[in-house]
């Protein structure tokens, strides 16, 4: 790479920085490229010296912090995945004045010695710290903004530590816009592909002998939101997953189930419900009634806290602006 030219007066002509570990940068240091890419600077690599060549000077240092900020990174392994260097220039480009050594090191369930998880975007973290401050948390949102997977994150540094004394997973059994009608098996096997996305989280944050050896002593529990009915949860972490599926009566049911020492999330996306049209939105009540109740939270999440696949945001935003035009179209 040529070194910075004198065409540009803005130009950042001597400044340089120190490359992370190389295993940090990823392959081919492609997270390099990543921090270019969403930050607009251009980054280029010399022997153990990184150079920014015709950049603007602020957009240096916010590319310095980010490169630094690498090493911060609490992560699986010893190589950030894409999606979580897009995260963390995300949060310099939105604040960049963030401390992120405090960010990265507050509310971050230890699940073991080797296996931690923390918050990639700032509602993330307010979200963690309301599961750690409060009984019953409201976690609102869109898909992919990690709503569900903290949850459980929570749940389970809560059983293992000791704090509860079991981890209850529950949903309500609505299929998404389609009928899927008679399904084989017993009940488990029926009820099993609606609450396979909490299965999922669990698998990925607790080792599978671990999970067995709980499940088997039923310290976790997944089950579909009908058989919550007459139950009283005392010392448990409950989730309710999918709460915009809920009726007005099981969204009632669901929160007067808890006993002393229970925790409780709910998770939803207001704006997506799979009940038939007429049909009482139990998130909705819960909307309305419950916010300014002592011990009771409410975090919403934003299109820019989604941490999946980069493109889930772009397709979100172009629903979004679909469903705009229509709105104005029909108000005209």
């Amino acid at each position: 790479m040529k070194p910075p030219t004198k065409s540009n007066p803005n130009a950042a002509k001597s400044e340089t920085c120190i490359i992370p570990r190389r295993s940090r940068l990823g392959s081919a240091s492609v997270n390099l490229k990543i921090l270019s890419d969403s930050l607009g600077v251009r980054i280029a690599q010399r022997g153990d010296e990184l150079f920014f060549p015709d950049s603007d000077p602020s957009s240096v240092e916010l590319a310095k912090k980010a490169v630094a900020a690498l090493e911060l990174l609490p992560i699986q392994g010893d190589t950030p995945k894409p999606w979580e260097v897009e995260c963390l220039a995300s949060l310099l480009k939105n604040d960049p004045d963030i401390d992120l050594e405090s960010f990265f090191s507050s509310y971050r369930p230890q699940l073991g010695p080797d296996r931690l998880v923390a918050a990639r975007t700032p509602t993330q973290r307010l979200y963690l710290e309301a599961i750690s401050q409060n009984d019953l948390v409201f976690g609102l949102g869109p898909a992919g903004t990690g709503k569900t997977f903290l949850a459980v994150a929570m749940a389970v540094e809560a059983i293992l530590s000791g704090q509860v004394s079991r981890l209850v997973l529950t949903r309500p059994a609505v299929e998404a816009g389609e009928r899927l009608g008679f399904l084989p098996g017993d009940l488990a096997e029926k009820i099993d592909p609606y609450l396979r996305p909490l299965y999922d989280a669990l698998s990925e944050l607790i080792a599978p002998e671990k999970f067995h050896r709980l499940f088997e002593r039923r310290l976790i529990e997944v089950a579909p939101l009908a058989f919550m009915r007459g139950r009283t949860l005392s010392g448990a972490f409950v989730i309710l997953d999918e709460a915009q599926n809920t009726t007005g009566e099981q969204m009632k049911m669901f929160l007067t189930r808890l006993g002393p020492g229970s925790k409780a999330v709910v998770t939803g996306d207001p704006g997506q419900s799979d009940l038939p049209g007429g049909c009482p939105r139990g998130l909705k009540d819960a909307m309305e009634l419950l916010p300014g109740l002592e011990s009771v939270a409410f975090i919403h999440f934003q299109n820019r806290d989604v941490v999946r696949h980069r493109l889930v945001r772009q397709i979100l935003l172009a629903y979004q602006r679909r469903d705009r035009s229509r709105s104005e179209l029909k108000n005209d």
